[in-house]
């Protein structure tokens, strides 16, 4: 080690979750004394860690620094092996940089809109109020993930996509098997494939029949090709139910350990006052910061950075868990508090790869937690919070079950 420039860490610390709620350790550290700093990723490359909000902002906003994954390198391992190379497919516009990601992502924009998306609303509303009807014919104690949360989650993705809730197990396998250790990188892969076919299957009969959809609209667009409708709606799919039933499990996790918060939140949903709650689910977003770990960009040239030179080809990871919590911009950034403005927070990432979706993800956690908070007055956990079995090491949190009494 050189005087004065202290060894890069391992990626092994900013991945070391132990917590339901609080990041490693060391990102609090990091945040507070060196927002960049050295990292040694899986595959043995020396790139950088950012963990302040004002570094996460420059650089997921920033040209100088590409999204796509074959130059980059991961900052986690998969399934216990260096991350495989992902090949650039049509459609595939997460893997992208403009002007290419530009012409997808600009056809999803107006799907996710705030008029399109103010306009599900009431149909959301219906679907939670469905879900809480089967949450009280089960009876107490019950399990909220397979009875709510997810259901809740898939069936509104599925509207919106123009996808058969009957198709819905072999899409959300693709899910699941991504966040399982316990599935193989073979597996996950026969996954992948399953629901490529079957949303492949879905775009041609599209093609005939256009819905009032996502999909029968993106298939009565002649200059699109049916593999690029399937791969934008695959990725759609994926990152939206995964971040949606993510965000949703664990703000009711977090609310039912904060009962003092959850109390709050039912006297602002019993008030009718739309901002109050929206503006909750801001800091419960801020908060629970379930995207966790493949925030990445790479150096398309030496750029600086937070008073470093950032060489090219070197990868940064951008950690949003720990700019979620940062001192200099949250008043409370430990703690869930359900009064502060957390509307800065960076939960669905930032710049032009920010979440798509993500007004949608916000109005099912409107609608689920104002459903389930105003219908079921005394849920509580039914078991300890450190019974409760989370994923913590895996690109969503998540909790995968969620035992409650009521």
């Amino acid at each position: 080690m050189t005087e004065g420039i202290p060894e890069p860490i391992s990626y092994l610390r900013h991945w070391d979750r132990t917590e339901p709620f609080d990041p490693p350790a060391v990102l609090g550290e990091l945040v507070r004394t060196r927002p960049l700093t050295r990292m040694v990723y899986p595959d043995g490359h020396v790139g950088w860690l950012a963990t302040s909000h004002e570094l996460a902002r420059e650089v997921l906003s920033s040209q100088a620094f590409s999204h796509r994954f074959h130059t980059t390198h991961a900052p986690v391992t998969k399934k216990g092996e260096i991350f495989p190379s992902v090949p650039i497919v049509p459609g595939g516009f997460i893997h992208m940089d403009p002007p290419e990601h530009t012409r997808y992502r600009n056809l999803l924009s107006s799907e996710f809109s705030a008029r399109a998306t103010a306009a599900y609303a009431p149909r959301v509303a219906e679907l939670a109020a469905a879900q809480l009807a089967q949450v009280r014919e089960h009876g107490s104690p019950v399990d909220l993930l397979p009875t709510y949360v997810r259901p809740l989650s898939l069936r509104v993705l599925c509207e919106v996509l123009g996808v058969p809730f009957t198709g819905s197990p072999v899409l959300s396998a693709l899910s699941d098997s991504a966040t399982d250790d316990e599935v193989g990188l073979e597996a996950e892969r026969e996954a992948g494939t399953r629901a490529y076919h079957y949303l492949l299957d879905l775009v041609g009969k599209a093609r005939v029949e256009p819905g009032e959809n996502v999909t029968g609209r993106l298939a009565a667009d002649p200059e699109l090709t049916d593999r690029e409708i399937t791969n934008m709606l695959l990725i759609v799919f994926a990152a939206g139910f995964a971040s949606c039933e993510g965000a949703l499990a664990s703000s009711l996790l977090a609310l039912l350990h904060h009962r003092d918060q959850l109390d709050r939140l039912r006297s602002a949903a019993r008030s009718g006052v739309a901002d109050g709650i929206e503006k909750m689910v801001e800091e419960l977003l801020r908060y629970t910061s379930v995207n966790q770990f493949q925030i990445f960009r790479t150096a398309l040239s030496d750029v600086e950075l937070g008073g470093e030179l950032v060489r090219e080809g070197e990868t940064v990871t951008v950690a949003l868990p720990a700019a979620n919590r940062d001192p200099a911009k949250f008043g409370c950034p430990d703690g869930l508090d359900l009064s502060q403005d957390a509307s800065a927070h960076l939960a669905f990432g930032y710049g032009v790869h920010a979440c798509v979706g993500q007004r949608l993800a916000r109005l099912v956690l409107a609608e689920g937690l104002t459903a389930l908070v105003l219908g079921i007055p005394g849920l509580a956990l039914d078991v300890p919070l450190q019974e409760v079995p989370v994923r913590l090491k895996t690109p969503v949190l998540g909790a995968l079950r969620l035992p409650v009494r009521y």
